[in-house]
């Protein structure tokens, strides 16, 4: 039997099939992301589990350990994924056998692309009663749900009523009642189902390719926890090539967690509910472990994805690197690069406590707290000297302890992510000076204000921060931090050679009236602009200053040559040049003499010698 056929053998199509459309996602993360990492925990070995949807196809491999039944719309779809399930259903909701329970429902793309245009419509709440009735006696339901006002909409460049994707036929927001638009409704909805709602977690920053999911209760409890705040800026924090947007995702997030509002502006939800059990003989869908308090999908290279776990002793990192079919990477000391990770030292290391330090920093910058910025500072500098060796060289991961990874709490310092590694000893100036130019070049090109000259540059505000550390830092110190940061970035984002020295001369040529790097929003290019404009109206100011200084000047010389040519004319100057013209010339001849003698004597005393 061929692999077509046995594919064939797998698909049943009662109806409603979509022929000619595809729904799997272009965008994927590797191993699925942290969606298929929570998948994986909550479903149990074993298990019946219907995938409703189209999903990655790295979340079937995730749950390798279960009978996975893919519920589908699009018949290519249910194609391609034949060979990685038990049984692939393409028809859309209403073609599921009745009578057929599962374990696990996984709705991880939301309920809009399960329903098939081609068959009934049974809209979202009647799509969620059929997956709900497919559940048995304490069953599990991963749903995902967009925020309709959530982070992504209010960013967006295109409002969300004027999509012209082509699966946009039809399109929802907050005037559709027939859906949920923020949590409390979703929950109602859920108890309507027969669900009772558990587990809610943020999706950030697209909950179509999420990379980082974050318990929304805690979202809630801790606004000012420092790796929640890492965790969302570095998720929203966009690169180079994504998508426009009116403002900076990354400083919303942020801000929203600050005010409590992480959980209800998060672009989605990914909630947990289940099913009442029918009794003690009913079959246990917990999941076998506790659910994290957040996933992260941490980038390239590797692309693992990192928990944050809670336990009797607090919040712990836990890692677990999926296996793979290729080759182990090579040793550090086997690599030329500056940096290296290594996810081994991170698990099981408990989460510091703490305000994340950039925040802290910006927030004195902006209340122009130099008192504030003084005491940070200086504690920083002196975290960074009380670990370096006789040399004042730092190694491992404080070399790479930048302000966004070092969390404060009552002046005690702490490092947030462990396992990124320097390959050699760096100097201890060179790590305070690449930190400090790291944040200066965020505060500067975000446009964020600051006490200092506007005339300062990168470097120059990057050796004023060191003074304010208690550090005698120059710009050659700064040059070089610069290199190592081209370095550590090249390695973190797995570039060669030649994006290396790329990144090396855009990094050296920041200045202060630039957009900030990656993906500026439009309202961070109108900053620029405004600074760019503001450095211009300087220039011509100075400009307008120095023509009218040398205007001055020569106005001065012409009165000066106009005096000199009066002078030069009257009577008394005509005698004085004759008094004066014999003794230069009687001056002029006895040197001329003493030159002559001086001469004939030279020959003479050399000959008496």
């Amino acid at each position: 039997m061929t692999t077509e056929t046995a594919a064939a053998d797998r698909i049943d199509l009662p109806g409603g099939e979509m022929l000619a459309w595809s729904d799997l996602p272009e965008k994927r993360l590797a191993g699925g992301g942290p969606l298929a990492t929570l998948a994986a925990r909550i479903v149990p070995a074993g298990a019946r589990v219907l995938l409703a949807g189209p999903h990655d196809p790295a979340l079937l491999d995730r749950l390798a350990h279960a009978e996975v039944t893919c519920l589908l719309r699009s018949y290519p779809d249910g194609v391609a994924l034949a060979t990685r399930t038990a049984r692939v259903v393409v028809g859309g909701p209403a073609g599921l056998p009745d009578g057929e329970l599962f374990d696990v429902v996984i709705a991880g793309a939301g309920l809009d692309p399960v329903e098939s245009v081609e068959g009934p419509r049974l809209g979202w709440s009647g799509v969620l009663a059929r997956l709900s009735g497919a559940l048995r006696p304490g069953g599990a339901l991963l749903l995902r749900v967009d925020n309709p006002m959530g982070l992504r909409r209010l960013v967006d460049v295109t409002p969300w009523y004027a999509r012209r994707e082509d699966d946009a036929w039809s399109i929802s927001g907050v005037l559709d009642t027939g859906r949920p638009a923020n949590r409390a409704q979703l929950g109602d909805r859920l108890a309507a189902a027969g669900l009772t709602p558990g587990a809610c977690f943020a999706a950030y920053p697209d909950p179509g390719a999420a990379t980082a999911l974050v318990d929304a209760d805690r979202l809630e409890r801790h606004p000012t926890s420092g790796v929640l705040d890492a965790v969302l800026h570095g998720a929203c924090a966009g690169g180079a090539g994504g998508p426009s947007v009116l403002q900076d995702p990354a400083r919303l997030a942020v801000d929203a967690l600050h005010a409590g509002q992480g959980a209800a502006l998060a672009p989605g939800w990914l909630v947990l509910a289940r099913t009442a059990s029918a009794g003690a003989s009913a079959p246990t869908t917990e999941p076998p472990t506790e659910l994290p308090v957040a996933l992260v999908q941490t980038g390239p290279p590797g692309a693992e994805v990192v928990a944050v776990v809670d336990g009797p002793q607090g919040w712990r990192w836990h890692v677990t690197v999926p296996e793979r079919d290729d080759a182990t990477e090579a040793a550090p000391f086997a690599s030329r690069e500056a940096a290296y990770r290594d996810l081994t030292a991170l698990d099981g290391q408990p989460v510091p406590d703490g305000r994340l330090l950039r925040t802290l920093l910006i927030d004195a910058a902006l209340r122009r707290e130099l008192d504030t910025l003084r005491r940070l500072l200086e504690g920083y500098a002196d975290w960074l000297a009380g670990q370096a060796d006789p040399d004042g060289a730092l190694t491992a991961a404080v070399a790479l302890a930048g302000v966004d990874n070092v969390v404060v709490a009552d002046d005690r310092y702490a490092l947030l992510d462990t396992s990124w590694r320097a390959t050699g000893p760096v100097p201890g100036d060179v790590v305070l000076a690449r930190a400090l130019w790291r944040f200066t070049a965020e505060l500067l090109t975000g446009g964020y204000a600051h006490p200092w000259p506007s005339t300062l540059d990168v470097a120059g505000l990057t050796v004023v921060l060191g003074g304010l550390a208690g550090r005698d830092l120059d710009r050659a110190t700064v040059s070089a931090a610069v290199e190592t940061e081209a370095a550590v970035t090249a390695a973190v984002r797995g570039l060669d050679a030649e994006g290396r020295v790329t990144l090396a001369t855009e990094l050296r040529a920041v200045q202060p009236t630039d957009p900030p790097a990656g993906r500026p929003s439009y309202q961070q290019l109108h900053e620029a602009w405004e600074r760019q404009r503001e450095e211009l109206t300087r220039l011509a100011a100075l400009q307008k200053w120095t023509d009218e200084l040398l205007t001055s000047r020569e106005r001065a010389l012409r009165r000066a040559e106009a005096t000199i040519n009066l002078l030069s004319g009257s009577l008394s100057y005509r005698v004085g040049r004759l008094a004066v013209t014999p003794a230069r010339l009687a001056k002029r001849g006895a040197r001329a003499a003493k030159r002559r003698a001086r001469d004939v004597l030279a020959p003479k005393q050399k000959e008496q010698q």
